[in-house]
């Protein structure tokens, strides 16, 4: 990894894109986050995950008076959210699907700001009774809306092929089951994170980060 503009190792946002109580996303975030600590980059130093619960954030609905695009934020909370992304070179969102869509919460916490996410990549993980197709459908037009280069490589999590319900009623509506994700996830998840940082690469001498 090119480290000349850089100090330090290049930093993956890893974001959780639910707040709903009882959700998944913490479970699916920490998996990923097993994985990435297996990954070359991160196990050499050269690249690190940080974690952002967007649960932990509590930003209100978008009301900052002016668009993102000028950057002239007043709120404090807003502040704070633009620091904690603009400190991060990559990001992997972690998201279910909500109706055919990503959650109020995950969009929301996109729309606040906008040269934060510009020129970087993302990466897409999504997750539901399906794998959550058509909720990273639709991440992905919305992150290339705010200038990311979305990675081709994804991973989607059944919820009867990704997790495990064993003992658990499964007619019971706050069951959450334990995550045990399927044959060669593994492997789809380190792809990904493999292009990502790549992209992360050719990025950050441009960016001067």
């Amino acid at each position: 990894m090119n480290n000349t503009q850089r100090n330090g190792p290049a930093v993956v946002g890893l974001v959780v894109g639910s707040s709903r109580p009882g959700r998944r996303g913490p479970a699916v975030a920490g998996w990923v986050a097993e994985v990435a600590d297996r990954h070359p980059a991160v196990r050499s130093g050269e690249a690190a995950v940080e974690l952002i619960d967007l649960a932990e954030q509590r930003l209100p609905l978008l009301d900052e008076p002016v668009p993102a695009r000028f950057g002239e934020y007043r709120h404090d909370h807003t502040r704070r959210w633009s620091a904690l992304v603009a400190a991060c070179d990559a990001y992997v969102f972690v998201t279910p699907e909500y109706n055919h869509s990503v959650p109020a919460v995950l969009k929301n916490g996109i729309d606040y700001l906008d040269a934060e996410w510009r020129s970087k990549p993302a990466g897409v993980l999504s997750y539901g009774v399906t794998g959550g197709g058509r909720a990273a459908g639709h991440l992905r037009t919305i992150l290339t809306e705010v200038g990311m280069t979305v990675v081709p490589e994804h991973v989607e999590l059944g919820l009867f092929t990704d997790f495990d319900w064993s003992g658990e009623d499964r007619s019971d509506p706050t069951a959450a089951g334990r995550i045990a994700p399927g044959e060669g996830r593994a492997a789809m998840l380190t792809a990904m994170l493999t292009d990502l940082l790549d992209a992360a690469r050719v990025v950050a001498p441009v960016a001067g980060r």
